[in-house]
Parts: structure tokens; sequence; C-alpha cells
């Protein structure tokens, strides 16, 4: 049977979840009854999921409470907290796990912190603390090895720049996503000063690496890794998917930038989640505004990208949608549903609206192992 943990926003958030839910359909029949079947364990605004690799643990971001919190699982579809909610900074948005299970990211919107947890044998979020190295390397070169990672700084002269969000147009650090790379260092982007940070992992802390600045103005969002080692990143304000790769000494820059779809509209369409098929051939944005899935092609060795369709999600304000088993759901966070498109396997384009459910306020997809 095909099931998912549904994130949500609570009534912090302006918004009707009041916990981490399940969307199920009957055994079979799944394209045609998914539907929500509540709450299985309560908890304020989990705006976003993540899965340990090896346990039966999924994280939250509870962004109105700034913390995140580990919640184990008890039985076919229910959830049961693993510890206390961890404190971690305003509006977390986004949650990342190691590959190995023994971390944790979590990215703060409302004041660009990077936090970072070591997650225990049982998969309980640890607070981590300096070792002694990391503490000295701060203290004689200046390096940041708090776990607390903080806010990023404008890149250049430190000038600050517009943010077309920010009341009075000044610029402010807004992380919003992490992803692991293969080399164990960390991708974080910075939305608000259009930053794409690596990290290094230094005993329980992190070190910034180098930063990779992006056009004024874009606000890097999200971001998918690709097969190839390439990295993709949609950006909200600018409509653009940027490609990144490394260098052989592992300085990342960026190789292309295309956007997202012909037509999108800067200041009207804001891209959400990223995601790619499968095998890679595809990466899928939504934007919200138009309301519409744009698919797009990974062409030469992943470096390159081509816009091949634009479809109607079915949903007002997509703010995550996932392939799985070749379809994809779209979480509608404004109209308070889902819907389940199917795909062609042959060019990627979204075929049309298969399936839709209601569903409290909607933030993402978590498929239940």
């Amino acid at each position: 049977m095909t099931r998912f943990w549904l994130g949500g926003y609570g009534a912090a958030m302006d918004g009707s979840a009041d916990g981490v839910g399940l969307l199920a359909g009957d055994e079979g029949r799944e394209a045609s009854t998914l539907a929500y079947r509540g709450a299985v364990v309560q908890t304020p605004s989990p705006s976003w999921l993540a899965q340990h690799p090896s346990l039966d643990v999924v994280y939250a971001a509870l962004e109105g409470d700034a913390a995140v919190q580990a919640f184990a699982r008890t039985g076919e579809s229910a959830l049961t907290p693993l510890g206390p909610p961890a404190a971690v900074g305003q509006y977390v948005c986004h949650v990342a796990v190691a590959p190995n299970g023994s971390s944790l990211v979590a990215s703060c919107y409302g004041d660009g912190r990077v936090v970072r947890f070591g997650l225990d044998a049982d998969g309980r979020i640890v607070p981590a603390k300096p070792d002694a190295a990391a503490a000295l390397r701060a203290a004689l070169f200046g390096d940041d090895v708090d776990p607390d990672a903080p806010a990023a700084t404008p890149p250049g002269d430190g000038v600050a720049a517009v943010d077309p969000y920010a009341v009075g147009g000044d610029r402010t650090s807004h992380a919003h996503a992490a992803t692991y790379l293969p080399d164990g260092r960390i991708a974080t982007t910075d939305l608000g000063f259009d930053l794409v940070r690596i990290w290094r992992q230094s005993g329980s802390g992190l070190v910034l690496d180098h930063e990779v600045v992006l056009p004024l103005g874009t606000g890097p969002r999200h971001m998918v890794l690709h097969p190839s080692g390439h990295l993709h990143i949609v950006t909200e304000y600018s409509c653009e998917v940027f490609t990144l790769a490394a260098a052989p000494d592992g300085t990342w820059s960026v190789v292309s930038s295309t956007l997202s779809s012909p037509i999108a509209q800067v200041g009207t369409d804001f891209p959400a989640e990223l995601a790619r098929s499968r095998d890679g051939q595809f990466l899928y944005t939504a934007l919200r505004g138009s309301n519409t899935i744009a698919a797009l092609r990974v062409r030469g060795g992943g470096e390159a990208l081509e816009s091949v369709a634009l479809a109607d999600s079915g949903v007002d304000w997509p703010r995550h949608h996932l392939v799985h088993e070749g379809k994809m759901l779209v979480a509608g966070q404004r109209s308070d549903t889902i819907t389940l498109l199917d795909l062609d396997e042959r060019t990627g384009a979204p075929l049309g609206i298969r399936h839709e459910a209601q569903v409290p306020t909607p933030t993402h997809f978590l498929p239940v192992r």
C-alpha cells in the first residue's frame, strides 16, 4: 500500500493541520483512493519532514515553534515523540539527515541560521558541542565551528541590496535548505543573500568552506543533487534553475542557468520545490502564482537543462511536489488539497490530474517506508 507522512501548517502558521498526517489509499487502487487519514501525532506546524536512512525515525521542522523534533514509528501508521523538541532558529523550514544517519542540519528562514545536530544510535537528536581542536581553530583562524552557524553576511563589500520581500528594501539572511554532498560536506542555500554555502563538518560543528554567489535578487531556495554529481538549484525570485559543478579541487561554481519556464513571470511566480525523476532525466519545479508544474529535461552530462512542458498543478500555491512511481503528488498550501498527476515516461510532461483529495494545509510529502 502506498502511504505518505504529511507535513502541514497549524494555527500558528495560519493553517489547519494539527500534526503529522497520513495520506493513504486502498491497496491496489491508490491512484483513485488516496485520502487524508488524519494526524498520526499531534505537533505544531511540522512543515518539513525527513527520514532517518536506516531507522524508523522521522524528523520534523516545527516551523512556528523554532524547533526540530524526532518521532519514532510505533505502529503501521503511528508516530510518537523520540525526545523533546530541540530549539533552533526562527521559522525553521527544512531538515536534512546525513546519509549515514550521524547528523541532521536544520535551515532557518527567519534568522538565517544553519544548525547542525548529532544523532545517536537510536536516532535521537543530540545537541552538538564543538571539540577542542575545532575550538582552537576558531581561536587561531576565526573559523566558525559553532553548531549554530550564523546568518550569512552579504558577499563582496557587504553593502546591503534589495530583497523583494523585505520591508524597506534591505536584504536579510534567509537559510532555506541543505543537502549532504558525496564527499561529506554540506551545501546550504541562503535565499536572502543569493548564496550557496559549502560547509565542512568539524567535530560536532560546521566550518564554512566557501560560498557560491548567485546574481543579485535570484533567491536560491531548494536544490537537487543529480546522479551526474551536479547540483541543481531553483530560485524563488528570478524563476531560474542554476546548475553547479565541483572542480577537481572541490570548489563549486555555476556552469549553467535556465528559466524554470519560458513563460514564468518574475514577481508573480515564485518557484517552490525542485524534484527529479528517478532516472534523473527530468526535473520538475512548481510555480506558486500561476499554480503550474514546469518540466525540464537534463541534457549533456547533467550540466544543461531544457524546458519541455508546463501544466496545471490542480492546486492553489503548490508548496511541495514529489515524483513517486511514475506519478507526481502536489501539495496545495492555500487550497487545502493535494493532487496526483500522471507523467509521460518518454517526454517527462505532466499529462493531467488523475486524483484530488482534501488535506489540511499540506506543505510536504514523505513516503512511508
